[in-house]
């Protein structure tokens, strides 16, 4: 889904520009819109988007003004005007396209052609990965973030059983028997891993609470699902039967 924000001085011109682009393609959401140039500035500071839709003629900050004070510009710009002259113009100041009103169906397809080619030639990993992380974050039933191998990992809190320090590195055991080894200390894992579900046990071991089979109080160990045998060090015991 590209994202979207119109920028234009007529709030009729903008609800009409939004019904038309939420009802004539699915591939665009509008995410704001603005008819003071100002405060649209102030949103594009901050605010990742695909396609700025940017009118000429406003009478306190024109659509050249404001397209020379943003800070960024790693999104598309298709200019929005009444007036067609501008339209060299337009295309000189790095929009990707140049619209005049009333927009036609089939510009405004092209442009969103233009658009999706843009985000492409400008595909960002960083900006995808934040985008991935937000996504899970605002989820409900969140998933476990795991950065390793030049990728993301999101994992079911049950999928772990326990992770495992391996001096600088971690290696967490998962419930199929495979293994993710991280470039991470074990007390940087604890910070990735929920505090309710997860414990731990020893200064070499984190497990996860809902595995545990047994705790065998004499030796000083637990087992876990798939029978994994992890030692419970004597400082952590009582704070271990605390947690049951």
């Amino acid at each position: 889904m590209l994202k979207a924000v119109i920028v234009d001085d007529e709030p009729k011109a903008i609800q009409s520009f939004s019904w038309e682009l939420s009802n004539f393609n699915k591939e665009i959401e509008v995410v704001a819109t603005f008819s003071e140039p100002e405060k649209a500035l102030l949103y594009l500071k901050d605010t990742e988007i695909d396609c700025l839709f940017l009118d000429i003629e406003m009478p306190t900050m024109d659509g050249f003004q404001l397209l020379e004070k943003l800070e960024r510009k790693d999104f598309a710009v298709v200019f929005t005007t009444a007036y067609n002259e501008y339209a060299i113009k337009a295309l000189k100041n790095e929009a990707i396209d140049y619209l005049l009103k009333p927009i036609d169906a089939e510009d405004l397809e092209k442009a969103i052609e233009k658009i999706k080619k843009h985000r492409l030639r400008n595909f960002n990993p960083e900006k995808f990965e934040r985008f991935l992380l937000e996504f899970n974050e605002n989820k409900t039933h969140k998933k476990i973030t795991i950065s390793t191998d030049g990728k993301l990992l999101f994992l079911e809190q049950d999928d772990i059983l326990f992770a495992v320090s391996d001096g600088n590195y971690s290696t967490l055991h998962l419930q199929n028997n495979k293994k993710i080894v991280l470039t991470k200390q074990l007390k940087e894992v604890s910070k990735i891993l929920p505090e309710k579900a997860f414990f731990r046990i020893h200064n070499s071991y984190i497990i996860n609470l809902n595995k545990i089979k047994e705790f065998i109080k004499t030796d000083g160990y637990v087992i876990l699902e798939n029978n994994h045998k992890i030692p419970v060090s004597r400082q952590r015991k009582s704070e271990l039967l605390e947690k049951f």
